[in-house]
């Protein structure tokens, strides 16, 4: 069996692939600075940053995976838009044991009392409870069994990204409604996710769609004129005359 072959009998898309070895790849990493102490002088602290961090990033890969398809016609993001908030709900289940048990120890006195000193903390929470129910019933099955309430419920995810992205601004060292401190990184996630609602937005994907048609038309028109160049235009004439002098000496 020859390379292409190979390559061919591969059972995952190059963005399946893709999706799984920034994923694994990702929490092999943080395992590996764990272990090799390569983290901050607070490693949990460092740990929990890092997976919230990974959990928004394929949060937010999965809210873009319908403006990308419908800006390039490209059909198979839809298909990965599933994976990608799966993946993104168990690395926040990852981050949340993390803040319970290892850095609290579920300790619930100690935990009420973070959760009163960090209200942010709720906004993380209340994203998660929200989570849940869409990733248990993101399978086909119940798709099948919840009909059209299965479309309304998963547009809570609509409200979940920036409610996650709102608890991350709130996280970090600095203060987003000033513009101070560390802030760079929400805020442009923040910047990202409206877009990708505005992107959404049903008049904005007709225009996309209307704009691809056009360009797939110009584009078939363009090449329609290169192939009657005036080289090709003369080829056809003598192909034309040779006939003619057949049917002549016939």
């Amino acid at each position: 069996m020859n390379l292409l072959e190979r390559i061919r009998r591969f059972p995952y898309t190059p963005l399946q692939a893709a999706i799984h070895l920034y994923v694994w790849g990702s929490l092999a990493l943080i395992a590996l600075y764990l272990f090799t102490g390569n983290l901050t002088a607070n490693p949990l602290q460092d740990i929990q940053q890092r997976t919230g961090r990974l959990a928004i990033a394929l949060l937010v890969m999965s809210l873009a995976c319908t403006p990308v398809s419908n800006i390039t016609g490209w059909r198979e993001p839809l298909k990965r838009s599933r994976a990608l908030g799966l993946y993104g709900f168990m690395v926040a289940v990852i981050h949340i044991l993390i803040f319970l048990d290892l850095d609290n120890g579920i300790a619930w006195d100690f935990f009420t009392q973070t959760v009163a000193e960090k209200s942010y903390i709720l906004l993380g929470m209340a994203a998660f409870l929200l989570l849940i129910p869409l990733s248990i019933t993101s399978f086909d099955i119940w798709k099948i069994r919840l009909g059209r309430k299965w479309k309304r419920l998963h547009q809570l995810v609509y409200l979940i990204v920036p409610i996650v992205v709102f608890h991350y601004a709130l996280s970090v060292k600095g203060d987003i409604f000033r513009l101070e401190g560390n802030i760079l990184r929400p805020l442009l996630y923040g910047l990202f996710v409206l877009l990708l609602l505005v992107l959404r937005l049903p008049f904005v994907r007709r225009f996309f769609t209307g704009l691809r048609g056009g360009m797939r038309s110009w584009f078939s028109r363009t090449t329609g004129g290169m192939r009657s160049t005036p080289a090709a235009q003369a080829s056809r004439h003598a192909s034309l005359h040779a006939r003619r002098g057949e049917g002549r000496s016939a």
